[in-house]
C-alpha cells in the first residue's frame, strides 16, 4: 500500500468516525479551492492601489473593505492564504521526509548514530520553534524559500522523535530478523518494512504541525521577517492594520479570522486522524 493510499484511507476512516473531522475536511477543501483559485476568484489585483479609496468599509465594490493603500482586503486575503498554505504544506512535507528519515536511521542502527542524530534534534528542540525560525531567517534572509527552510528545520525534530520510538521496537521484531537472514540491505528493510509501520503516527503529526507551520509563517510576516511587501501575507496584513485598528478594525480582523479558520480546519483533521489510528487516545481526551 502506498503512502498516498494509506493517507486517503486514513482520512476516510477519520471522517467516518468523527463528524468534526468531516467538517474540518470540508472546511479545508473550501479553503484550498478559494485560495488556490484566487487568480480567478479575487475581484481585484492584490497589488493594485487606490489612494482615494483607502480604508473604505464594507461595500458592494469591496466586500471586506480596503487597506491603508486602498488595496482590496478580500483579494489580498485570498492570495495571502494561498501563499501561507503553500509555505505551510511544503515546509511540513520537507520536515516530514527529513525528520522521519533521521528518526528511522537513528532508531534502526542505534549506538553512536542514534546518539549523534538525537542529540542534534534535542539541540533544535531546546529552542522555541519561533526563535529557531527567527534565527534561521535572520541568517538566510527573507524569501519564500528561506522561510520554508526555516520552518522545516524547526519541525523536523518532532518527526524524528516520533519515528524513532517505534523503530527501536520494530528492529527487534521477527519479520525484520527474517529480512536480515534473507540478506536484505538495511536500506530496503528501513524503507520497505519499517517505514510503513511508522507512517501512521507521522501522518498524524504532519496534519497537526501543518497548522503550526502556517502560524510560524504568520508570526514571521507579522514581525517583518516574512515574505517582503507588497506580496500579500496574512501576518503582514495584520501588522499593517495595527496602526489603524481602532478606526478600521476590519483590516486586522479579517486576516486574523482567515488564519483562525485554516488552523481550526487542520486541527480538526489532525484530531480525527489521531482518533482513527488510536481510538483509545480519543476516548481519554
Amino acid at each position: 500500500m502506498t503512502t498516498f493510499t494509506f493517507t486517503k484511507n486514513l482520512m476516510s476512516r477519520a471522517a467516518t468516525l468523527n463528524p468534526l473531522t468531516a467538517m474540518g475536511l470540508f472546511l479545508f477543501t473550501i479553503i484550498l479551492v478559494v485560495s488556490f483559485g484566487a487568480p480567478l476568484i479575487a475581484p481585484y489585483d492584490p497589488l493594485d492601489q487606490d489612494i482615494l479609496g483607502r480604508l473604505e468599509g464594507v461595500s458592494a465594490e469591496h466586500w471586506l473593505g480596503t487597506d491603508v493603500f486602498g488595496r482590496d482586503t478580500l483579494s489580498r486575503i485570498l492570495h495571502g492564504a494561498k501563499l501561507s498554505l503553500i509555505i505551510g504544506l511544503i515546509s511540513t512535507g520537507i520536515a516530514l521526509i527529513i525528520g522521519t528519515a533521521l528518526g528511522i536511521i537513528a532508531g534502526y542502527f542505534g549506538g553512536w548514530i542514534d546518539i549523534v542524530v538525537m542529540r542534534m534534534m534535542d539541540i533544535l528542540l531546546a529552542f522555541p520553534t519561533l526563535i529557531t525560525g527567527l534565527l534561521i531567517v535572520a541568517v538566510l534572509g527573507t524569501s519564500p524559500i528561506n522561510i520554508v527552510v526555516a520552518i522545516a528545520v524547526t519541525l523536523a525534530p518532532n518527526f524524528a522523535r516520533v519515528a524513532r520510538a517505534p523503530t527501536i521496537t520494530l528492529r527487534e521484531r521477527e519479520f525484520v530478523e527474517a529480512c536480515r537472514a534473507l540478506g536484505y540491505s538495511n536500506t530496503r528493510i528501513m524503507v520497505v518494512h519499517i517505514l510503513p509501520n511508522v507512517i501512521g503516527e507521522v501522518v498524524v503529526l504532519a496534519s497537526l504541525w501543518t497548522a503550526s507551520a502556517i502560524m510560524i509563517e504568520a508570526y514571521l510576516s507579522f514581525i517583518g521577517l516574512g515574505v517582503a511587501p507588497p506580496t500579500p501575507t496574512l501576518g503582514g496584513m495584520i501588522r499593517q492594520g495595527l496602526d489603524n485598528i481602532l478606526e478600521v478594525p476590519w483590516v486586522t480582523i479579517y486576516p486574523g479570522l482567515a488564519i483562525m479558520l485554516i488552523v481550526l480546519a487542520l486541527n480538526l483533521i489532525g484530531d480525527g486522524v489521531r482518533d482513527a489510528i488510536d481510538p483509545k487516545a480519543g476516548g481519554r481526551s
